[in-house]
């Protein structure tokens, strides 16, 4: 146990017992010593310490002090004792207290303004004030030195951040290169008493904002204001003065005297800034309220009173007079921005009414030039009405009324389509354009008044109404006019008019087509015109009337069009009526149906051909008599007249069943009687000439000339009979191989004029992949029929690739189809090749 504490007096036990219990943190000189010196003793921490913290014991000899809990005591150690220094004295005491009484802050504001710090010119955000290192001008002077130590991390890691060697810190590079350099004072007097004492180095980082000559005499001026003028003279007092363009550019007013808002005059203020509590209702009494000078220093002087001595009371304060003063200045300067702002309102509405002015002077010369041309206007139609008067001297025709018209339009065209044009006309031109068609004939002279009505036209048709398509007799005048003036003439001659004499009234109604309203046109077809063709055609009767109907009603197709298909329904009764007893050597009624080929629906006349031509002409082909050696052909002709008439399927229909049956049952009788093959080669040839192309295409035809190849051939190969023609199996051989090859050749030419057709309309494929050869096309008809086209690997015929085509096994050779037979390959056309692979 230490025996310390009998050594000690009671302060020094408190004084150790306070520095074991509290801990210092002031800076001290080994923190300076140390705060730059890489080699300073460090503390690591030990196993001991990391497991038991603040608790863990340490050896206080060896490093400074932790901030933790109570230092650890070695109580083995000799005594210590520690020098508390030498006590004052009782008089050394007060002095020290009153020295610190003495030594009172003085205000900045009671010295100078050239004691206190110069501004310095700085080149970025570099303040004076900043404070320099703690440790001194050695410590800085060895600054960096613990560099030679290292590898020089501290200078990469500054010139990383934007550090110049030779240059200063910060970001203009402001900071001082080299350390502070001091200079030694003259003598013992203040600072600044011997001139400047800056060094070479900060004036030339930090010049002075202002000169040594203008600072001096700053301060001169400045100290001649605390003494006494030596002639004893008061001073003037010197004013200020506000001018007035001050007050207008000033622009407010400083010094409210307006009443004030509702809700702040009823607020209560209580001032307790003087002597004397005051209460007031407003805060504008605050801001009227004069200020009464203090209890202290007069008003004169500005220096100190001195002490011992009485200060002197003011000799002059008229604290009412001078609110009063002040408030006549705040009224007049009120006054003066009132004025000046009222004298800008005014100009400004000076302005605003000259640009009124303007407007209002455009307006007005508008309305005079409108007032002017309306005058005209007036004067024009009054000239019109006296001169349509009865009794008038110079009455007025139509072509002038027109020319005045076309004035009103060229001239005075906002008052003409401004004005009712319906009215004007009404009373001026109406009666003018029943006088000039009162002895009009339309059937006879068609094109009278188109002229005049097509100038009329585009002197009194809406325009508006146009652009709607309408129809208002009150609002268009042109439409009033030929609806009330020109249409009666119309209604009369058609009543008049007989159907069957129809070309007048369709040249008088495509004359006037362009000129008339549409509405009016539609009328005349379907009110006046088509009654009258209906009961015409009920009326009429094909077997007794000599003129054929299509020529009177064929003719109204261009003005009417689908007007005229309620009419088809009974003509094609009549006509069906009419052909009950006809006989196809009859052509008449191939004359008179013909015309209405193209009239009827293509369903409806189908239709018609076959509930009525096709009877009688399969009745007539079943008379026919095939005799090759005494031919008949007028029955033949009669039936084959009809092909362009009726359809193809049609016509092939009838050849099935009334004309190739005996037709072969006749070649193979022929056949089989010894004939002469050379006659039975131009008979076959003679017969298939008596068909057109057309129908020599259809598979059905087509098929049935092959049998009869077939029939042939098989009649020259078989041993029947005892003589056999020389050459008659080679020539029937040839002419079987040159009617497939021309019937082959025949359809490729149409499938490729069709495959062309399509191509340029755009129809069906895409014009990148229209077929390009015969292949394509092959390859493109088995995609729209749902074929396998695919070639044979490994399969050739004479150098030919072989192809799939369904089932069938196919190869071309310039652009010709070939297939597999049962002993040789048989060219083929396209149609025959996908009907075979379906």
């Amino acid at each position: 146990m230490s025996l310390s504490h009998l050594y000690r007096d009671g302060e020094g036990q408190g004084l150790m017992d306070d520095e074991d219990e509290r801990e210092n943190f002031e800076i001290t000189d080994w923190d300076l010593q140390n705060e730059f010196n890489p080699n300073r003793q460090r503390h690591w921490q030990t196993k001991e310490e990391a497991t038991y913290g603040v608790w863990a014991e340490r050896d206080s000899d060896e490093e400074r002090p932790s901030f933790g809990g109570k230092r650890a005591r070695d109580y083995s150690a000799p005594v210590n004792f520690i020098s508390a220094g030498l006590k004052k004295g009782a008089a050394e005491e007060p002095e020290l207290e009153g020295s610190d009484d003495e030594e009172k802050p003085v205000k900045q504001d009671e010295f100078p303004k050239d004691f206190g710090p110069k501004k310095l010119k700085t080149g970025g955000n570099f303040k004076p004030s900043q404070k320099g290192f703690a440790g001194g001008t050695k410590s800085f002077m060895d600054f960096g030195s613990w560099e030679r130590h290292t590898k020089g991390i501290g200078q990469k890691l500054l010139q990383k951040m934007g550090y110049v060697p030779g240059r200063g810190l910060g970001k203009n590079a402001q900071g001082i290169i080299n350390p502070i350099e001091a200079k030694q004072r003259k003598g013992k007097g203040a600072v600044g008493a011997y001139g400047s004492e800056r060094t070479t180095q900060p004036l030339q980082d930090f010049p002075m904002a202002d000169s040594e000559e203008e600072a001096e005499e700053e301060f001169q001026k400045e100290l001649s204001q605390w003494r006494k003028d030596p002639s004893g003279s008061k001073k003037k007092p010197r004013y200020s003065y506000k001018t007035v363009e001050e007050l207008k550019a000033k622009g407010r007013i400083s010094k409210k005297l307006a009443a004030p808002q509702k809700e702040l005059s009823q607020v209560k203020v209580i001032d307790m800034t003087g002597r004397e509590q005051k209460v007031y209702y407003s805060y504008s009494q605050i801001s009227h309220k004069h200020s009464v000078p203090d209890d202290g220093l007069p008003l004169q002087s500005q220096q100190p009173p001195q002490p011992g001595k009485e200060a002197k009371a003011p000799g002059f304060a008229l604290p009412e007079l001078e609110h009063n003063l002040q408030l006549l200045i705040d009224l007049t300067e009120q006054e003066i921005i009132q004025n000046d702002r009222q004298l800008q309102y005014e100009r400004d509405m000076v302005v605003n009414l000259s640009h009124e002015l303007e407007k209002v002077s455009e307006v007005l010369e508008h309305e005079e030039r409108a007032i002017s041309n309306l005058s005209k206007v007036l004067g024009l139609v009054e000239e019109c009405e006296r001169r349509l008067q009865p009794g008038c001297g110079d009455p007025l025709t139509l072509d002038e009324c027109a020319r005045i018209f076309e004035t009103l339009q060229d001239k005075y065209y906002e008052e003409y389509r401004m004005s009712d044009r319906v009215d004007l006309a009404v009373a001026i031109v109406y009666p003018l354009m029943k006088d000039y068609f009162k002895e009009w004939d339309p059937l006879k002279d068609c094109t009278y008044g188109t002229e005049i009505i097509s100038k009329w036209k585009s002197l009194l048709e809406n325009d508006q109404l146009l652009s709607h398509g309408g129809q208002d007799l009150s609002a268009d005048a042109f439409h009033r006019l030929i609806w009330e003036v020109w249409m009666p003439f119309v209604r009369n001659i058609v009543t008049h008019w007989q159907p069957r004499n129809c070309d007048p009234m369709v040249d008088f109604l495509d004359s006037w087509v362009h000129i008339i309203p549409v509405w009016i046109l539609d009328s005349i077809l379907d009110q006046l015109v088509f009654p009258k063709l209906q009961k015409e055609v009920e009326n009429w009767n094909p077997l007794t009337d000599t003129v054929p109907i299509h020529s009177w009603v064929h003719p109204w197709l261009p003005l009417m069009r689908a007007r005229l298909e309620p009419l088809y329904s009974p003509i094609r009764s009549k006509l069906a009526s009419a052909l009950q007893k006809w006989h196809p050597s009859d052509s008449s009624a191939k004359l008179i149906l013909q015309p209405w080929k193209d009239v009827f629906t293509p369903g409806s006349w189908e239709a018609f051909m076959v509930k009525n031509i096709v009877p009688k002409l399969g009745m007539c082909l079943g008379e026919l008599v095939i005799n090759p050696h005494q031919q008949h052909m007028d029955a033949f002709y009669w039936v084959i007249d009809w092909e362009g008439m009726i359809s193809v399927s049609s016509l092939v229909g009838l050849l099935e069943k009334h004309f190739f049956p005996k037709w072969l049952q006749v070649l193979c009788s022929w056949l089989s009687n010894s004939p002469n093959y050379e006659e039975i080669t131009k008979w076959y040839l003679g017969w298939k000439s008596m068909f057109s192309d057309q129908v020599l295409a259809h598979p059905s035809v087509k098929d049935k000339f092959n049998e009869a190849l077939d029939i042939m051939n098989r009649a020259v190969s078989s041993n029947v009979g005892a003589y056999m023609q020389p050459g008659a199996r080679e020539n029937i051989a040839y002419l079987t191989h040159t009617e497939r090859r021309k019937d082959f050749q025949y359809e490729a030419m149409q499938e490729r004029r069709e495959a062309e057709n399509m191509a340029q309309r755009g129809i069906g494929v895409a014009a990148s992949s229209v077929p390009m050869n015969f292949k394509d096309l092959i390859e493109t008809k088995a995609e729209e029929h749902n074929i396998v086209f695919m070639p044979v690997i490994g399969k050739r015929h004479e150098g030919k690739q072989l192809y799939t085509f369904g089932r069938i096994v196919i190869y071309i050779d310039r652009g010709v189809v070939f297939v597999q037979g049962e002993k040789t390959w048989v060219p083929t056309s396209l149609q025959s090749l996908i009907d075979m692979a379906k």
